[in-house]
């Protein structure tokens, strides 16, 4: 069963790989170079996922031909959804948070690459109406 307190470790595990690729490769690449990199940096850490997943996209309960991917989606409960921009913008948010809506996901993470620290500035971490009703423990 999936808890509040899973989520979070899981949650600072993923952050951790983040943080670990980073201080390898710097700043200044492309998101593919990084998202290549965190996945073998989650792999290494026996970390699972999938890559690209498709998100199906519903209206008026019929699935659109809309092609929504996500970055990672890990151990079938986190989204992560990897950016590496001057800037991060609400709209980015927005992003995620429809992803997590669509897949009834309680928690996902943001993460940008083209900043000095991950921890600090690089991330942000996004829970909805999901997370509160699991349980803590």
């Amino acid at each position: 069963m999936i808890t509040q307190k899973y989520l979070d470790e899981l949650t600072y595990e993923t952050i951790g790989a983040a943080i670990e690729v980073h201080k390898i490769m710097g700043r200044g690449l492309l998101e593919t170079v990084y998202h290549q990199c965190l996945r073998e940096e989650l792999a290494h850490r026996k970390i699972n996922f999938l890559t690209e997943m498709k998100i199906p996209a519903l209206y008026k309960e019929k699935e659109l031909n809309i092609d929504f991917r996500c970055d990672l989606f890990i151990e079938n409960c986190l989204i992560v959804e990897l950016k590496s921009v001057q800037e991060m913008t609400n709209v980015f948010e927005a992003q995620l948070l429809t992803y997590m809506k669509l897949l009834k996901l309680p928690k996902g993470i943001l993460i940008n690459f083209n900043c000095s620290n991950i921890f600090k500035q690089g991330q942000k971490t996004l829970v909805n109406e999901y997370f509160k009703l699991l349980p803590k423990y």
